[in-house]
């Protein structure tokens, strides 16, 4: 999938302002932003249910404007919740979903159970499903037509632990697969450990795009400074321009607390950290240890975003 710039304008207010971005072959790619950010309407946009005011999306080389049935047969999306009827069985459900697109036989709704692992629950009424098999059967619609592109949007919603974690396994045997995931959420860790790539949206602007690890490491790094005697020392490190030292309330200090980090933290770039050391030891002051922490996907978003809430 390529989007091209895209604008849209509602009621005279620029909603989307330009976004550009690209999905690959068999990647998983995260689509993260605060509330209100515009990550819905896009993928509104994305799946033709909304025109964009401008700027072009391509789905396997087809224009869905000017293409829609071309391109969308390639496409599988679940916009928010999935809608099934819940007085007939998922099995009746995917029949259903299935009559309305040709070719779809009953040995591809049998694949597309066994692959979402619902061959035990199938014949039941969705009415009993817990909300983690409701997510697998609105999955399991949207695979019906064999797509190379799968849109979720905030599949993790409502989930406990256990179902997060089986979704993240499931989603990542699709990709390996060959199939393309663009997925929207608000649950960062998830994100970090599921995706590929990401896009991060702020107040309708994409403000970054990359490999996951790739933004994180090109992202101001934390410093764990131990080092006697404290007060001599921190003042050498408040002297020297383009060190920030890290607040107490700040998150990271509960997580240097629990990876057994102990010091002084400060914000900086790891290039003034020899400087820094050879001032220290030429002032006296013994060093004990300096240890890296990368920010985690979460803080490197807040950071981007300006603090915006996170939804």
């Amino acid at each position: 999938m390529e989007v091209r710039n895209v604008v849209k304008r509602i009621g005279g207010k620029t909603i989307i302002k330009g976004i550009s971005f690209d999905v690959r072959e068999g990647e998983i790619f995260g689509f993260l932003g605060p509330n209100g950010s515009g990550k819905t309407t896009t993928i509104r946009m994305l799946v033709d249910l909304i025109k964009p005011s401008e700027g072009e999306v391509y789905i396997c080389g087809h224009d869905v404007q000017k293409e829609p049935e071309k391109a969308l047969t390639h496409v599988g999306c679940i916009v928010e919740n999935p809608e099934m009827y819940p007085y007939l069985t998922g099995w009746e459900n995917l029949a259903h979903f299935a009559d309305m697109q040709p070719g779809i036989s009953q040995a591809r709704i049998q694949e597309v159970v066994d692959i979402v692992g619902m061959d035990q629950r199938i014949h039941d009424k969705v009415k009993t499903y817990s909300l983690g098999m409701r997510q697998r059967l609105g999955i399991a619609q949207a695979l019906l037509g064999r797509p190379k592109l799968l849109i979720l949007d905030e599949p993790t919603n409502g989930l406990d632990p256990k179902g997060i974690k089986e979704l993240r396994q499931f989603i990542r045997k699709l990709a390996d697969e060959g199939m393309s995931l663009f997925i929207s959420s608000h649950l960062l860790s998830e994100i970090q450990l599921m995706c590929d790539r990401v896009a991060i949206i702020s107040k309708g602007e994409v403000i970054a795009v990359g490999e996951v690890e790739t933004l994180i490491q090109g992202a101001e790094t934390y410093v764990v400074w131990d080092i006697d005697p404290a007060g001599e020392g921190r003042y050498i490190l408040e002297q020297t321009p383009g060190v920030q030292f890290v607040p107490d309330h700040h998150p990271m200090m509960d997580e240097a607390v629990l990876a057994g980090k102990q010091g002084m933290i400060t914000q900086m770039n790891p290039e003034l950290i020899p400087e820094i050391n050879d001032a220290l030891v030429k002032s006296g002051i013994r060093v004990g240890s300096i240890q890296l922490i990368h920010p985690s996907l979460e803080e490197l978003f807040l950071q981007l975003t300006e603090s915006e809430g996170i939804a």
